[in-house]
């Protein structure tokens, strides 16, 4: 229980439906408590008023240790490398469905819970442990999450329950005010999850120093300075700091060797498109690689639309793919989620 509505909608209807249940407070950061952005006090009241509401005891947890560990130290090494990583894909396989699962079992849970948008279908109609789970997108379309979720496996799906996976938010957020939950109303969380809402380049500055070099064009003209290539990512207008005249600038690439931050004009330039892409480190919902055959679709980011694809190889850890239509911005570390249908079959880093 996060201290949001969609955790504590969740955990009122498990109860509801005649579940023994108990909350858990995961707090998985702790470097900069007294910051103005850190929000894991109110969070923690939040969880903890809803429990007292809906009857149900709480307990904290600490995995700070494990996050630093398991994702942050995987998310600095990323940008070191001049790729743009996506914690929150790490934080589930490795802190929400695997630490929490770790310590819920421990405590003689049958089951976790959590608010995400996502729905599993078992292999038969009962809710057994047994093997052959398969990860489905949300009713809701307009929250599914299943992109963030496509590393976990079949041992932890099995013993995972999502309770929204059937409804809509705008009926999350009703039956919220309705049971007169204290954080009915509370906006949703956005950003990365232990850097929530501060200004992101300050917070990578106390990691990863600045090293400024060139920005260039295709001709290779210097149109301006970058501070350090791991301050940008593919496709990014914004904080460029170049001028002059005609369409703005947008990076299409980066040299590590020589420091360069490559850019080019215009947001439908040919270079910010690609319709081959390579994947590393693949992960498979049933374990084994799908097969390689027309019909797919895929996300190259959260918010994307699906896009149809072929996927032409897939062996150990590695995928290859092709796009039938160009995929704007595919951005190295990243992930590449494969669908075939409504069914998520697991992606991998793009590289």
């Amino acid at each position: 229980m996060s201290g949001g509505v969609d955790s504590s909608v969740a955990a009122w209807l498990l109860k509801e439906q005649g579940f023994e249940v108990i909350g858990l407070f995961m707090k998985n950061w702790e470097d900069d408590d007294t910051d103005e952005y850190c929000t894991s006090r109110e969070d923690l009241i939040d969880a903890v008023s809803v429990a007292d509401c809906i009857g149900i005891d709480i307990e904290a947890a600490n995995f700070s240790a494990e996050y630093r560990e398991r994702v942050f130290q995987n998310f600095l090494f990323e940008y070191r490398a001049g790729r743009t990583p996506n914690p929150d894909v790490l934080c589930n396989a490795e802190i929400k469905f695997k630490a929490f699962l770790d310590h819920a079992l421990e405590l003689g849970a049958d089951w976790i819970a959590t608010g995400h948008y996502a729905r599993i279908r078992r292999p038969d109609d009962h809710m057994t442990a047994d093997s052959g789970c398969q990860l489905l997108k949300a009713a809701d379309s307009s929250k599914d999450q299943s992109y963030f979720l496509y590393r976990l496996n079949q041992a932890q799906l099995a013993r995972t329950l999502f309770p929204l996976g059937d409804w809509l938010k705008r009926d999350v957020r009703r039956v919220a005010h309705e049971l007169g939950l204290p954080n009915h109303a509370k906006r949703d969380s956005t950003g990365i999850c232990f850097i929530g809402e501060r200004p992101f380049r300050e917070f990578l500055m106390r990691y990863l120093p600045i090293s400024p070099g060139p920005a260039e064009a295709p001709d290779g003209r210097v149109v301006g300075t970058h501070q350090g290539l791991m301050y940008y990512t593919i496709g990014q207008r914004h904080g460029l700091g170049i001028g002059g005249p005609g369409e703005p600038w947008y990076v299409v690439g980066k040299d590590l060797e020589r420091n360069r931050l490559l850019v080019v004009q215009g947001h439908d330039h040919p270079a910010l498109f690609k319709d081959f892409l390579k994947g590393a480190s693949a992960s498979w919902i049933t374990g084994a690689a799908p097969m390689a055959r027309q019909g797919y679709a895929a996300k190259t980011r959260y918010r994307q639309a699906d896009a149809a694809c072929t996927l032409l190889r897939a062996e150990g850890d590695t995928c290859e793919l092709n796009f039938s239509d160009p995929q704007r911005a595919v951005t190295p570390g990243q992930s590449v989620v494969l669908y075939d249908g409504e069914v998520c079959l697991g992606g991998s880093i793009i590289c």
